[in-house]
């Protein structure tokens, strides 16, 4: 009877023992705390980040989700100097004054150009880099000629008209579901000029990253995004995403989209 107690506490405290090891083990198998830089797109700002930023901090990373110049609560900026330079300098000096590095850079949209000038400059600071229906510049590529031809008349009419900005479509040009449309409508403001006209300089930045994701939303109608799409598929080294929701799916599927960020890291 003695001998089959201790027996059976000695497996027990065996068992313990391996499973105090194993607990440690398996919580660093998970994703270890990272920082997310996560950049928006043409007329947003920051806040259009809320809810994805909210679930990657549960999840325990670090987030910083700046808004560009002229844009969101910086809006009294905009004037015509602003330019694609502009912005890739908003988002160099974020991770060069916060010091960050090893980061995974996110960008939506017209913030794929500028997560491409950055990567051009400091690639040795970002880990991994995720495209989100975002635009991927060669050298030498301008917004303008990479827009639809609507928004191409609404370009040309501001540069004509000396505007320093391109007033803002209604958010359910970009999908987003009714409830939210009021928010995003209120917070969106006009995109700076001169960031459709500057030129992108591209060699090769971005390619240097270890770690590429581009995700493509298919409910939001783009050729030149459906060509990034098939073009990276064929390249077989990024990682690629397609999702059931609309172009602002920060908004629209946070949830969906904060998941898929988590395999990137």
């Amino acid at each position: 009877m003695n001998e089959t107690i201790n027996r059976r506490g000695a497996i027990i405290g065996a068992a313990t023992v391996l499973g105090a090891g194993l607990i440690p083990y398996h919580a660093s198998a998970q994703s270890k705390p990272r920082t997310f830089v996560l950049v928006h797109g043409a007329w947003h700002g920051g806040w259009c980040w809320t809810r994805v930023s909210e679930g990657l901090r549960k999840k325990g990373h670090d987030v910083f989700s700046p808004t560009m110049t002229g844009l969101g609560e910086r809006s009294h900026l905009i004037n015509h100097s602003v330019n694609l330079s502009t912005h890739i300098t908003d988002i160099k000096n974020v991770i060069e004054w916060e010091s960050l590095s090893d980061i995974v850079l996110v960008a939506h949209s017209y913030g794929g150009i500028i997560a491409s000038g950055v990567a051009e400059q400091m690639h040795e600071k970002i880990s991994s880099i995720v495209f989100l229906d975002a635009f991927l510049p060669e050298d030498g590529d301008t917004l303008l000629g990479k827009s639809s031809p609507g928004f191409v008349e609404a370009i040309n009419k501001a540069i004509a008209s000396n505007s320093t900005g391109i007033k803002p479509p209604p958010s359910a040009a970009f999908g987003v579901e009714e409830a939210d449309r009021a928010w995003v409508d209120s917070k969106t403001t006009p995109q700076p000029v001169g960031t459709y006209t500057e030129k992108a300089i591209y060699k090769g930045g971005r390619d240097k990253i270890a770690k590429r994701t581009y995700i493509r939303t298919t409910k939001y109608k783009s050729a030149t995004f459906d060509k990034n799409l098939e073009k990276l598929k064929a390249n077989g080294s990024w990682q690629i995403h397609e999702m059931d929701t609309g172009h602002d799916a920060m908004i629209t599927a946070p949830q969906a989209l904060t998941d898929i960020l988590l395999t990137t890291v």
